[in-house]
């Protein structure tokens, strides 16, 4: 039987580098099958094709942050189911971050140039709510994914009539982050207070104001 490795500050170090580049700057691999299989790619004008880009960007950046801010709260997570939940929605998010990689390559465009900024901040602000205790990290989760799920519902409005292939995705997404809530609720998540959920609801604002265009 093998022993588990124990590492370094230096090692932990290095690989939560790794991870942030490959997050931010690489290509993600998804576990499962990417929800818009084989429905038809619409033909789109370049005004609707460049819009459905901008709102996957979105998705794909707001993917980033997630993936950095579980990371964040894993890494001093004191409970460890707590850390395993997180662990387990950081999986599920780097499916989300692959297919919509995928779907930007089909629409002819790219992630946010801002993506490592973006990863940068979220990682820092995981870390802060890991810091306040195991309540206030699960709390966090349920606010974030609660926040998620009412942009994504807000672009599946917003989406050109005939994207279906994005939309796919994006169910499959709300369905994932609904159920992170859920399970962050029922493992014991505290009721944010004021005035973070608001400070939340206008950094993502930003992000979504700067990852539409960059």
């Amino acid at each position: 039987m093998s022993t588990p490795r124990h590492y370094s500050p230096l090692d932990r170090l290095l690989i939560e580098a790794q991870h942030a580049l490959g997050t931010s700057l690489g290509p993600a691999r998804a576990e499962r099958d990417n929800p818009a299989g084989e429905l038809r790619d619409p033909a789109l004008d370049d005004s609707d094709r460049r819009h459905a880009a901008g709102l996957m960007r979105i998705n794909h950046t707001g993917e980033v942050c997630a993936q950095a801010l579980y990371v964040g709260q894993a890494a001093v997570a004191r409970d460890a189911t707590t850390r395993a939940q997180l662990e387990h929605a950081a999986q599920e998010e780097t499916d989300h971050l692959a297919w919509c990689a995928e779907r930007l390559q089909e629409l002819g465009s790219r992630p946010s140039l801002f993506n490592p900024l973006f990863y940068a901040g979220s990682y820092a602000i995981g870390l802060a709510a890991g810091l306040r205790g195991d309540g206030w990290n699960l709390g966090f989760v349920v606010e974030t994914e609660r926040q998620v799920e009412a942009h994504l519902d807000e672009h599946l409005g917003n989406l050109p009539a005939g994207d279906q292939r994005s939309r796919a995705i994006i169910r499959t997404m709300k369905a994932d982050e609904a159920r992170h809530a859920d399970n962050a609720e029922l493992a014991g998540a505290r009721v944010l207070p004021q005035p973070i959920p608001r400070l939340m609801a206008l950094s993502s604002k930003l992000m979504k104001l700067v990852a539409y265009r960059l």
